[in-house]
């Protein structure tokens, strides 16, 4: 598929952020045609190069899925003749992504305010731990305090043990990178109408507050505080996760009265759903743990394939709990071709996870992986600015690039 058949070709984003959050913006715009200049200081680079598994090119495979499909320069943003050269850039794109403290671009004279004044249309993305305003704006945080912060972790954990990071990921980075290309397309949007730019303000925290369910109008409305459940939920029963016969793990989930009473004939406990049982969800809720103990018989008795088999029978909703070796040999991931595998001129072959979401007819591509620190900086410079080898080679000696 041409580059100009895809949704964000045209769109020109300035990648000035580090590790995850929001450069992670970029990776998805990129996936689907936009042009990412991913700009790092000459000599310290992006820290997200040394984070995670190292590889034999230098840089991890982190960084070599999550900068995939940017072009990287250098460009010391601190320096009077790398200032001059961004403000140039700037000039000409549509997008800013940044995630230094509030205050640190606008303490070097590049706040958005003063971009704009370069460029009216620009949309500029500021992710930071606590957001652009507020008595905590000005301290640092990465995922985990998101996390701790957001309500998240307070409910990740057995009932009596201590929180737990949730999956073991960098969620609220991943998650603050979601919402932030979703700012930018709607600001985009507003730009394309009114020739007006805007910023995006995301704090890690408020992309994990977000998605917590009913927690907030429930404890506003009745006082109520969710704790941890382990893999149980407050408001339906049974729904969570279950050990088979050979020491794997499932998830089942019984949202409603007509799926238990699909479970309970998949288990050959018809029963179970008299009136006087466990009929509806309350009566499920009052006695979870005789619930839970049932299923766990149940589940114990067979193998993953037989209760897999049983519950799809009877149209009840599980699913196996993947490891990463489980979803590589998973023959749906294959077919839906959730995993791209590409053979990288620094790093050999890789396998990388595929974009999100899937477009029927603008499909996102894989045109490389992270590249090398640097690697587009003359190029972008000629391209971009129309500089000629001789003004490079000055700003590569002055230390701007």
């Amino acid at each position: 598929m041409s580059a100009l058949q895809q949704p964000m070709a045209g769109v020109k984003v300035l990648d000035i952020a580090t590790f995850l959050a929001a450069p992670f913006a970029g990776t998805i715009l990129a996936d689907f045609g936009a042009t990412v200049l991913k700009i790092e200081h000459p000599k310290l680079g992006d820290p997200m190069r040394a984070f995670g598994t190292p590889t034999e090119c230098g840089d991890t495979l982190a960084w070599l899925s999550e900068a995939r499909n940017k072009q990287c320069m250098t460009l010391d943003l601190r320096h009077p003749e790398g200032a001059a050269v961004f403000r140039k850039l700037v000039a000409q794109s549509d997008v800013l992504l940044e995630n230094f403290r509030p205050g640190t671009l606008e303490k070097w004279g590049l706040g958005p305010d003063a971009l704009r004044e370069i460029n009216p249309r620009l949309v500029v993305l500021r992710v930071s731990a606590y957001g652009q305003t507020g008595p905590k704006r000005g301290l640092p945080g990465f995922a985990r305090v998101a996390h701790g912060f957001g309500g998240l972790s307070f409910l990740a954990g057995e009932p009596d043990g201590k929180p737990v990071v949730p999956g073991s990921t960098s969620l609220a980075d991943y998650l603050s990178g979601i919402w932030g290309a979703v700012g930018v397309l709607m600001a985009l949007r507003v730009a394309e109408r009114t020739g007006q730019g805007q910023d995006v303000d995301i704090g890690l925290y408020e992309s994990v507050f977000r998605l917590l369910d009913e927690i907030a109008p429930a404890y506003a409305k009745t006082g109520f505080v969710r704790e941890r459940m382990g893999a149980d939920v407050p408001t339906v029963v049974p729904h969570g996760h279950w050990q088979t016969s050979e020491g794997r793990w499932v998830a089942i989930a019984c949202t409603s009265d007509k799926i238990f009473a699909r479970l309970a004939e998949a288990m050959g406990r018809p029963e179970l759903t008299a009136p006087d049982r466990f009929e509806k969800t309350a009566q499920r809720i009052a006695n979870r743990s005789e619930v839970n103990g049932i299923v766990a018989d149940w589940a114990a008795g067979m193998t993953m394939e037989q209760l897999g088999a049983a519950c799809d029978a009877a149209e009840v909703p599980w699913g196996p709990i993947n490891s990463i070796a489980d979803i590589f040999a998973d023959p749906h991931i294959a077919a839906r071709e959730n995993i791209f595998r590409i053979i990288d001129e620094r790093a050999g072959e890789l396998a990388l996870p595929a974009p999100v979401p899937r477009l029927t007819e603008t499909p996102p591509t894989l045109r490389h992986a992270g590249r090398a620190r640097g690697a587009d900086t003359q190029e972008i410079l000629g391209n971009w600015l129309g500089m000629v080898a001789e003004d490079i080679a000055a700003l590569r000696q002055s230390g701007a690039i």
